[in-house]
C-alpha cells in the first residue's frame, strides 16, 4: 500500500507541476495575439494595395483596347493620305500631260496664224 500511496503522489506532483495557471497562459499568448494582430493589419494594407493594383491594371486593359484602336483608326488614315496623294500624284501628271499638250498645241497655233498671215498677204500681193 505504501508503494501505491506513493505512486499516487508522485502521479499529483507531476500532474500539478504540468498545469499551467492561467496567468502563464496569458503572458505566453499576449505577444502572439499583438503579433497576430500586427499580421492581420498589414493583410489588409495589402489587400487593399492589391485592390488598388488590380483597378490599374483594368485601366491599363482599358488603356492598352484603345490605343489598338487608335492605331488602327492612324493606319486607315495613313492608308486614305496615301491613296489620295497618289491620286493628286497622277492628277499632276496629267495636268502637266494637258499643260505640254496645249503648249504645243498653242505653238502650232501660233505657226499656222503665222502661215495664214503670209498666204494672206501673198494673196493680197497678187
Amino acid at each position: 500500500m505504501k508503494k501505491a500511496g506513493a505512486v499516487l503522489i508522485i502521479l499529483t506532483l507531476l500532474l500539478a507541476i504540468g498545469c499551467a495557471s492561467q496567468d502563464y497562459v496569458r503572458q505566453q499568448v499576449e505577444p502572439l495575439i499583438e503579433r497576430i494582430s500586427k499580421l492581420e493589419a498589414r493583410v489588409a494594407s495589402i489587400d487593399s494595395r492589391v485592390s488598388a493594383l488590380e483597378g490599374k491594371v483594368a485601366g491599363i486593359d482599358e488603356a492598352k483596347k484603345e490605343a489598338r484602336e487608335a492605331k488602327m483608326l492612324a493606319q486607315e488614315a495613313m492608308k486614305t493620305a496615301k491613296d489620295c496623294c497618289d491620286k493628286s500624284e497622277a492628277s499632276v501628271r496629267r495636268a502637266e500631260n494637258a499643260s505640254m499638250k496645249a503648249e504645243e498645241a498653242a505653238q502650232r497655233a501660233e505657226e499656222a496664224a503665222k502661215k495664214a498671215e503670209k498666204a494672206f498677204e501673198l494673196h493680197q500681193k497678187k
